[in-house]
């Protein structure tokens, strides 16, 4: 086997690689001896069809079979021999030559490769950890949060206030043309909510049953449906009916509805204070995972290989999809265009390519007892979870998935614990509103 490589462009290759007819010769010689042995013709005995009968009828096929099996073989071969990292599937280019008894066969595979490279020192990297604790008022919070989640509804005769709900008519236009979805009856809103664009409930603030309101809006730059984006509108708004809420009595009937077996507010007040802790942790671990994954980006620039990019664009543009086809969205008024998640995809292929180098230059490994509750952790939020921790241990590929995840989390931890580190206090209100 001959191997010669060639540099094009940026990161991509040109291999060359020449099978010997005479190792050709002697594999297709040997299978076709074998089928003398198996193969039925008509007219012959098993066992008995002559070479020259098998060859002349089989003959075509056993070469193309055994040109793509060594295809493959003397691929891998020469990407080991050549000490080449593939960063893409490589585009297999087969010549003329080789087809024919006697004649060397010779492809060249075009691919990209991952360049090695070192990583920048990590102890110049300044992380700030955020520091906070849940408060007794925190807690107060959280229970008025989980009073207005049961809240019904009061019709009132007053001007609608944050908090209130309308029902209202609605009829959008755009330079006074209708568009996709501008419609709705009877519609729910709850002032303060956030639901709809930004300025159209702080718009209907003031207004009582019966009145009619024009609002003005635009509509986000980043809106999913792209033909709206940033664009200004125009609705005329119908409200039928103002309601306040009614907040449900903070007794035993109400604690125990959350699974607090004793009816005690004080155990309640004890779950909530785990479950606000378990997400204040991981709203931190996120934080500073965030800021781990930047700083490697700026410190260690990296040549990106375009195939990877485009393999990650293509995934994006899937789940995007997807998500939107979920929410009602017809496939037919998808406008997604690839330039939407070139930079964002860029970027998760620097991270995987920088992390991936840094368990390599670490020796890291994820530990088995660390990868089991990870995958304990998915399952958990299934009806079956052990049927899904099965599903996952099943298969290597789908268990290398949270492997992955394990040793993510490894690498921040190692660049935390090297890196110039702040510790900042703030709040659970604060750290919850950057989560968002």
């Amino acid at each position: 086997m001959q191997v010669s490589v060639e540099t094009t462009e940026g990161l991509e290759r040109r291999m060359t690689v020449t099978i010997p007819a005479e190792q050709i010769e002697k594999e297709v010689d040997s299978r076709l001896k074998s089928l003398t042995r198996t193969v039925r013709i008509k007219g012959f005995r098993p066992g008995k069809v002559p070479l020259s009968v098998v060859t002349k009828r089989y003959g075509p096929h056993v070469r193309q079979e055994v040109i793509n099996e060594m295809t493959q073989t003397t691929f891998r071969d020469a990407i080991e021999e050549q000490k080449i990292e593939l960063a893409s599937r490589p585009r297999i280019e087969p010549r003329e030559t080789g087809a024919k008894a006697g004649e060397d066969y010779e492809y060249t595979a075009v691919f990209e490769v991952i360049e090695r490279f070192d990583i920048a020192p990590v102890k110049d990297i300044k992380i700030t950890k955020p520091v906070a604790e849940i408060s007794e008022q925190d807690i107060d919070n959280m229970l008025e949060n989980l009073r207005k989640q049961r809240a019904t509804w009061q019709e009132v005769e007053r001007a609608a206030q944050t908090d209130d709900q309308l029902t209202i008519d609605f009829k959008g236009t755009i330079e006074g043309e209708d568009f996709e979805g501008n419609e709705g009856t009877r519609v729910p809103i709850v002032l303060g909510s956030g639901k709809f664009i930004a300025g159209f409930e702080e718009q209907l603030e003031g207004a009582v049953a019966g009145e009619e309101r024009t609002i003005n809006v635009t509509f986000p730059e980043d809106y999913h449906a792209k033909d709206l984006a940033g664009k200004e509108a125009v609705f005329e708004v119908k409200v039928h009916s103002v309601s306040e809420p009614v907040l449900p009595e903070m007794d035993e009937k109400f604690v125990r509805s959350y699974d607090v077996p004793d009816g005690a507010i004080e155990s309640l007040r004890e779950e909530i204070r785990k479950s606000m802790q378990d997400e204040l942790d991981q709203a931190i671990r996120d934080n500073i995972k965030e800021q781990v994954m930047e700083a490697l980006l700026k410190a260690n620039p990296v040549e990106l290989p375009q195939g990877r990019v485009e393999e990650q664009i293509d995934l994006s543009m899937s789940q995007m999809r997807e998500t939107l086809q979920s929410q009602g969205v017809q496939f037919g008024d998808l406008k997604l265009e690839r330039s939407m998640f070139e930079e964002q995809a860029r970027k998760r292929v620097a991270l995987g390519m920088l992390t991936a180098e840094i368990v390599k230059q670490q020796n890291m490994v994820p530990a088995p007892d660390v990868v089991r509750a990870k995958v304990e952790s998915v399952a958990a939020g299934y009806d079956s979870p052990e049927s899904v921790m099965n599903w996952y241990y099943a298969d290597p590929q789908r268990l290398g998935s949270i492997e992955s995840l394990v040793l993510e989390d490894q690498v921040v931890d190692w660049v935390t614990e090297n890196a110039d580190v702040t510790e900042e206090p703030t709040t659970f209100d604060e750290m919850m509103k950057n989560k968002r």
